[in-house]
């Protein structure tokens, strides 16, 4: 029989709590499985005061049972690794002028002591003993986390990934603001070429001489308009190849978590693997302490944040699609007025001017379409994402006892989780972490919210750009006639693709417009709670909103 069991002998056997032979048995297993014996002590039954008092007379030291209160100061333990320190079994609670005081397993293991000597640079030791269960949930409690979690499951680490993600929403917010001033630099360039082609029309046909006073401003300001829109495009135009990531890992509301890695400068976001007894952790709310629901409220606020920056990154690749759209329209009108010109007047020096604005709008036409099939799938995706979420988990469904039903046509469907009448602050029971995370899930919904809108006006862009092609097609058709078997050719394809865009944008329109109106944010008015964190929650005021007022 080992020393370990054989310290606890005496005690518990004069005791009756156990015997010889299960003493020996269990220390047998011990060695035989490398575990703890006191594990095994505990989980026959033995109470754990009698092991603690066994272990204190042997190494004549204090014991310690785990406690939220058992903390050290941070500065002493954030270069500490969590999982080297639950390999070895030791904790420091203090370091004063050389000596260090530290819970630990075994006093007796001189490699212990040398590693905490080395690890802390300190001379002396003062222990404190505790069982090795104990010491695993200090650490970890320690390092802000839940029992069996990774060290990127804390409150810090977790704050780390959600400002990565809020830096990530802010860029794709900055490309957004690009993308609508190259929409307006290109609406100034489609006004800046009109003038110029007015003007040059009315000196093929008119001529100089006094017409001049009337074609020079024209021709002026459209070259001045043309180069101040090229100005504003082609800052989109250089972000356009920008990769823009829209993807999002599967959130299971705390049992595994969203990790960061620094991967040369650029994050990469991954989950952790499933985390051992999270799901009944989480299942048995009501009996975890304060601490341990703000861990998981911190992990759900992590996974709204991966959810409201995959949502941007879809709509940012919508406002790329809708300049795009807008660059195919702008060609559109070139490549039109080009062959109008051409047909109308015979072959001549101006000729150049006709086939240069048809090539020029044939090249923009293909660089918007391009950048149309890219936000296609996007926005296919995007409204996926908004209609899944609506009818999954959220913290809505997992801490209140509330399920959000809407009648329609008669029947009763889940519909968003939340309602115009709601208020974010009256369910704040376990503090101001369930309110952050209350009104994280609102933004969360105000997102979905912003991507269906996003995903109505890409398809009436659609709409636009069809009608725009569709608009040229039966122009020149009806103009021209049909004489030509070629140019009506030339023209049906036109009015046709023209025609299929537009369906394809009414495709998009009628179910992101169905969702919009489903939400209170876009309909109705919405009362908030202003909180004031110096006063009672009862004393805050409230701020209505009305869309009638807007």
């Amino acid at each position: 029989m080992s020393i370990r069991a054989d310290i606890l002998y005496e005690r518990l056997v004069q005791r009756g709590i156990v015997s010889v032979e299960q003493l020996r048995d269990l220390d047998e297993r011990a060695v035989r499985e490398r575990m703890p014996v006191e594990e095994l002590l505990l989980a026959a039954g033995v109470p754990k005061h009698e092991v603690l008092f066994c272990l204190a007379a042997r190494y004549h030291a204090p014991f310690v049972e785990y406690d939220e209160s058992v903390v050290a100061s941070y500065f002493l333990i954030f270069r500490l690794d969590m999982e080297q320190l639950k390999k070895r079994l030791w904790f420091p609670l203090s370091v004063r002028e050389g000596c260090a005081e530290v819970i630990v397993h075994r006093p007796d293991d001189p490699g212990t002591a040398e590693d905490i000597k080395r690890t802390l640079g300190v001379i002396s030791l003062t222990f404190r003993v505790a069982v090795p269960s104990d010491i695993i949930r200090i650490i970890e409690h320690n390092f802000d986390v839940n029992p069996r979690f990774a060290g990127c499951g804390g409150r810090t680490p977790l704050a780390r990934v959600r400002t990565l993600l809020a830096y990530r929403r802010s860029s794709y917010a900055h490309y957004r603001t690009l993308f609508a001033k190259g929409r307006t630099g290109l609406a100034f360039i489609r006004t800046g070429v009109a003038f110029i082609v007015i003007a040059l029309l009315f000196l093929r046909v008119l001529g100089a001489g006094w017409y001049l006073a009337l074609e020079a401003p024209l021709l002026a300001a459209g070259v001045i308009m043309a180069v101040d829109g090229v100005k504003w495009y082609l800052p989109a135009r250089r972000i356009a190849g920008k990769h823009i990531d829209a993807t999002r890992t599967e959130p299971t509301w705390g049992t595994c978590v969203l990790d960061a890695d620094m991967n040369g400068g650029a994050p990469v976001f991954s989950r952790t693997g499933e985390m051992d007894g999270a799901g009944s952790m989480r299942g048995d709310w009501e009996n975890l302490s304060p601490v341990m629901r703000r861990r998981f409220l911190a992990s759900d606020r992590t996974d709204m944040a991966e959810d409201r920056t995959a949502l941007a990154g879809h709509r940012t690749k919508l406002a790329r699609a809708r300049t795009g759209l807008a660059f195919t329209r702008t060609g559109i009108a070139f490549t039109g007025l080009g062959i109008g010109l051409l047909r109308q007047f015979p072959a001549g020096r101006w000729t150049v001017l006709d086939a240069s604005l048809i090539a020029l709008g044939l090249v923009m036409s293909a660089e918007g379409f391009h950048w149309y099939f890219g936000g296609r799938r996007s926005g296919i995706d995007g409204l996926r994402s908004v209609l899944e979420v609506i009818d999954k988990m959220s913290i809505w469904d997992l801490v209140f006892p509330l399920r959000h039903h809407r009648a329609q046509g008669g029947k009763e469907r889940t519909g968003p989780p939340v309602n115009g009448g709601q208020l974010p602050g009256i369910w704040a029971t376990t503090g101001l972490a369930l309110e952050r995370t209350v009104l994280a899930d609102r933004r969360g919904v105000m997102a979905r919210v912003r991507t269906a809108m996003a995903v109505a006006r890409t398809g009436m862009a659609f709409v636009r750009t069809g009608m725009s092609i569709a608009s040229v097609g039966a122009g020149l058709a009806v103009y021209f006639g049909t004489a030509s078997a070629g140019w009506t050719v030339f023209n049906t394809i036109l009015i046709t693709a023209g025609l299929a865009l537009i369906i394809d944008g009414y495709r998009w329109i009628v179910p992101a417009e169905r969702i919009r109106k489903e939400y209170p944010y876009c309909f109705g008015g919405m009362e908030l709670t202003v909180p004031d964190y110096g006063k009672p929650n009862r004393t805050w005021g409230t701020v209505v909103f009305d869309h009638e007022d807007a």
